[in-house]
């Protein structure tokens, strides 16, 4: 017997777009991904993963969706090796609320290390993992690049002398 299904309902599921995850961070990383996201919001709702020193990225947001606040895994300018092994802990608990609680399809970053805990969870949760190497980086790979290379169902890189270090990203060139 099928269940009968009332007009709001109907327009509701039409209206539904998947979601993605933006992981944002300070600076360059956010600007990168303010970018992508106007030119993915046609297709897609967004939910934001910030971290949680990172008060500008919230006001730069253009589209709604939830944001959702990580630990950073390592303070700027910090040589407490201790203080980073505590500070990454959190990062990974705190990654693990928001990557299963997300009804996101896939998780996309330009670059932060905050992606590299999202990223991991994200394989365990089975959502697609896209990560774009910033455009700053022209010569030489990022710390966080290095690392998703390996968890990414997509890499992107947006500077052709990237591609001999990556060697199966694809070369877009530079979003936005």
């Amino acid at each position: 017997m099928r269940r009968r299904v009332g007009i709001s309902e109907v327009v509701r599921s039409l209206e539904a777009r998947p979601k993605l995850m933006i992981v944002l961070g300070s600076g360059g990383h956010t600007a990168q991904m303010i970018r992508l996201t106007e030119m993915l919001h046609p297709w897609f709702d967004f939910e934001y993963v910030i971290n949680d020193d990172d008060e500008k990225s919230v006001r730069k947001i253009k589209f709604p969706g939830d944001i959702r606040v990580v630990h950073r895994p390592r303070r700027k300018n910090d040589k407490s090796v201790a203080r980073t092994v505590f500070l990454t802990i959190l990062s990974v608990r705190d990654a693990f609320g928001v990557v299963r609680n997300s009804e996101a399809v896939g998780i996309v970053s330009a670059g932060p290390g905050l992606a590299v805990p999202l990223f991991l969870w994200a394989g365990v949760f089975r959502k697609k993992r896209i990560f774009i190497e910033s455009w700053s980086r022209v010569t030489r790979r990022s710390a966080a690049g290095r690392l998703c290379y390996y968890l990414s169902d997509l890499f992107f890189i947006q500077w052709p002398e990237l591609a001999g270090k990556y060697p199966r990203a694809i070369y877009a060139g530079r979003f936005g």
